[in-house]
């Protein structure tokens, strides 16, 4: 009898052992002489580094809270991944893009093969977007029902991935539609161009952006959800100079965390800007609108910079810039005169659009009490080219190229983070407007003449 009941507690120990629960997926792979030294991969609460050794191989064990989609990030290549429990995926790669391989990876391999058709369905972005609307939109959906029947004929494939891919390739058709007018305006040179009142699909224009799920797993749900938000903003604004909360209402509504702070945190460059008179105002609605610790610290430290520039506040300064007539200046050698100050690149395109009024101004007020400054934040290796610009638009004023780029300590000082931006200094070196208006921008002249420039 005792035996028997050892025997019976021996089985009943086996019967309630539980299997381990799989929560995790591992990743490996080879990227071959690639000088990366390692991978990002972010996608719901994941924001990964795995490194890759000297070999260009690398391997993790990942925990996986939810089965997903997720990017991969090697140096400016992405790649979309499904990563789920229970997969082992090696990836590689070649001149033709990124491969998967092992347990689970065939969610990951239709996305690179969807990846790879897109492009050779859409061919050049001119020609795909110089269509007319009816041969367009039949193009638009003869993409989504190929890749639909690629999902109908590929085994194995998780049912829920399916489920929401077909979900996201309508998502994928509405971005498409969205594009079109600005692309076939901009690649046809016809700015009046629109599109037909039908021609965008109702359920698209109805559609309402408050799915949680389909913003983490549609890269074109958020752009269009982006978009939805931004648009009614930037129609309502004249200047952004000038954003107040009352600008920013609708931020209150959106429905989803992870656009309100994606928006919260692209709007604090702009919004707190010390030019702003509504500045304290503005950053207290910003940072009750988001639950982003990091957004968070950024926005106090926007704050923070611009408090340090607003009107009256000694100007950071530049020291010894080249000259492009010779020698070096800094700022200290224009005091007694106002500085109007223009940071630029030659590759910036807005800030060449700027030039032509840059010039007109610049000769409007030549014998007036003001120095005209274009600071070059072009790289070391771009010299020679911002010589030549120099040189083929005959650039007036004073030309200088800053000693640093992007990280001169000017640039840094004053928190820029996009150009063209322009500032005004008084002639005590005390700033009159760290982001003044655009050479274009008629308030510049009315700011020139309260000034009696």
């Amino acid at each position: 009898m005792k035996k028997l009941l050892i025997c019976i507690s021996a089985i009943a120990i086996v019967a309630c052992k539980e299997d381990p629960k799989i929560d995790y997926t591992i990743l490996s792979g080879e990227f071959g002489d690639t000088k990366a030294k390692e991978i990002t991969l972010i996608g719901g609460d994941v924001e990964e580094k795995i490194a890759i050794d000297a070999e260009g191989k690398f391997l993790d064990t990942l925990t996986i809270k939810e089965n997903g989609f997720y990017t991969l990030s090697l140096g400016r290549e992405r790649a979309n991944l499904y990563l789920k429990a229970g997969a082992n995926i090696a990836i590689t790669k070649d001149s033709l893009g990124f491969s998967f391989s092992g347990v689970g990876a065939k969610e990951s391999s239709y996305l690179a093969s969807k990846n790879s058709n897109n492009k050779k369905f859409k061919g050049n972005a001119q020609s795909f977007y110089t269509l007319d609307e009816a041969a367009f939109k039949e193009k638009v959906n003869e993409i989504k029902e190929s890749h639909k029947s690629t999902l109908d004929i590929t085994e194995g494939l998780d049912k829920n991935f399916i489920n929401t891919e077909l979900k996201n390739l309508e998502y994928d058709s509405y971005a498409a539609l969205d594009q079109y007018e600005n692309a076939h305006s901009y690649f046809t040179k016809n700015d009046t161009f629109k599109t037909s009142d039908n021609f965008l699909p109702k359920a698209f224009k109805d559609l309402i952006y408050n799915d949680v799920n389909a913003y983490k797993t549609s890269s074109s749900y958020q752009r269009l959800a982006f978009k939805s938000v931004m648009d009614p903003i930037y129609e309502g604004l004249e200047d952004y100079n000038s954003i107040t909360p009352s600008d920013l209402s609708t931020i209150s509504t959106i429905e989803i965390p992870e656009l309100k702070n994606k928006i919260v945190q692209y709007l604090a460059g702009m919004a707190l800007s010390p030019a702003n008179a509504s500045l304290t105002e503005t950053y207290a609605f910003l940072n009750n609108n988001t639950t982003d610790e990091k957004v968070k610290k950024e926005l106090k430290k926007g704050l923070e910079r611009a408090e340090n520039l607003v009107k009256g506040k000694p100007s950071p300064v530049f020291v010894n810039y080249e000259n492009h007539k010779g020698g070096t200046t800094s700022l200290s050698d224009l005091k007694g005169k106002y500085v109007y100050v223009d940071v630029w690149a030659t590759w910036c395109g807005p800030c060449k659009a700027e030039i032509p009024s840059l010039k007109k101004i610049e000769k409007e007020y030549h014998d007036k009490n003001i120095a005209f400054v274009s600071t070059s934040i072009d790289v070391a290796d771009s010299h020679q080219k911002w010589v030549d610009m120099v040189n083929k638009e005959e650039l007036g004023g004073v030309q200088l190229m800053a000693d640093n780029d992007w990280k001169s300590k000017f640039v840094v000082d004053y928190g820029i983070n996009g150009i063209p931006r322009f500032i005004l200094i008084d002639p005590q070196g005390n700033i009159v407007n760290a982001d003044a208006p655009r050479p274009s921008n008629p308030k510049l002249k009315e700011l020139f003449n309260s000034l009696n420039i």
